[in-house]
């Protein structure tokens, strides 16, 4: 049997080896993120704790103290806890409030550490109370109790942990236990949404990385319309990027408006989504206010979508309110979708 068609077809020039991003699309998103501190825009005031922090902890040769960042997605909390790792050469092992199920689960992630690892949590809010009373002694003394048999012939048995450090990450911090915060010793840090100057620096070395040419009015624009967040911005600048190679074009301002038009992405960075919740408010419930329960029915979406996705950005941009009895809209929300104002024949 001819075996001619078994060889393997080389790949071509100009694509994997020449490629800016080694031409894996599938890690992208971690190619753009910062590799050192010199390259992690924004958070100045954190960034300036943990290097004080991460400094002491060398000089004492200890791993550094627990650390929770918390803020709204998108901001950087995974990065920092990337950086964190990188800075002290530790090993970071990864996980999330949701895939810790049982105790079991979590015993089996902690006995498994080596001293001086990092062991960050995303979504820790997701934790039961269970699991969390058993994180308690393993963060503040090092050991981990576990229960063997039930009834009478149950007994606690408790192992010692090697020294870690946890890192975790949260967008609700409120859903944190107070006791399980205060075991945060190492600070508990909440990331700001950044100015347009910082997204236009992180758009400009996104770029500079995907190998992409983009004039100044373009950046802006991005910058503009991206949320105030850094994974937005890189979001909508790989969607000009795609309609710039496709038409063959530098990725001008025109591109960007054509590529985020596409996209219903308005000039004040709300989607589809966004105003149609700023609508319901206003033409279903007379502008407000109204329960966050009848709000998620009437948008057919979860609350925890509407308070973790929709309202942190609707609010910084003062289009809605919180009050006692609910969610109203303002007269800003009502002039960007071009309704009356209230008290006012327009």
């Amino acid at each position: 049997m001819s075996r001619k068609n078994d060889k393997k077809t080389p790949i071509p020039k100009n694509t994997q080896e020449n490629s800016p991003v080694n031409g894996d699309e599938k890690f992208l998103d971690q190619t753009l993120r910062p590799n050192s501190w010199a390259e992690y825009i924004g958070q100045q005031n954190i960034k300036d704790n943990l290097k004080i922090l991460l400094k002491a902890a060398e000089q004492r040769k200890h791993p550094p103290e627990h650390l929770l960042f918390y803020g709204p997605p998108g901001l950087g909390k995974t990065t920092l806890a990337n950086l964190i790792a990188k800075e002290t050469r530790a090993q970071l092992k990864s996980t999330s409030g949701p895939a810790i199920e049982k105790v079991g689960d979590l015993a089996s992630i902690l006995t498994n550490l080596s001293p001086g690892d990092i062991l960050f949590i995303d979504e820790i809010h997701r934790l039961n109370k269970t699991i969390e009373e058993v994180l308690y002694p393993a963060m503040e003394t090092g050991s981990l109790d576990i229960i063997i048999g039930k009834g009478p012939s149950a007994r606690t048995i408790q192992l010692d942990l090697p020294p870690f450090t946890l890192i975790a990450a949260t967008t609700r911090i409120a859903m944190l236990s107070a006791p399980l915060r205060s075991r945060f010793s190492g600070g508990i840090f909440k990331l700001e949404f950044y100015s347009d100057e910082e997204i236009e620096k992180i758009i400009e070395r996104s770029a500079k990385i995907l190998g992409v040419e983009i004039d100044s009015e373009a950046k802006k624009e991005i910058a503009k319309r991206s949320r105030s967040t850094p994974r937005t911005a890189n979001y909508l600048l790989k969607r000009g990027r795609d309609l710039a190679q496709v038409k063959e074009q530098k990725l001008t301002n025109n591109i960007v408006n054509e590529a985020l038009n596409m996209l219903n992405i308005d000039e004040l960075g709300l989607n589809n989504e966004d105003r149609a919740m700023l609508t319901i408010i206003e033409d279903k419930f007379n502008g407000g206010p109204v329960g966050l329960n009848t709000l998620a029915a009437a948008l057919s979406e979860e609350q925890a979508t509407i308070e973790d996705v929709y309202e942190p950005y609707l609010l910084k941009l003062g289009l809605i309110e919180r009050t006692p009895r609910g969610r109203t809209v303002t007269d800003r929300a009502r002039k960007h979708l071009g309704k009356k104002l209230k008290g006012l024949d327009l």
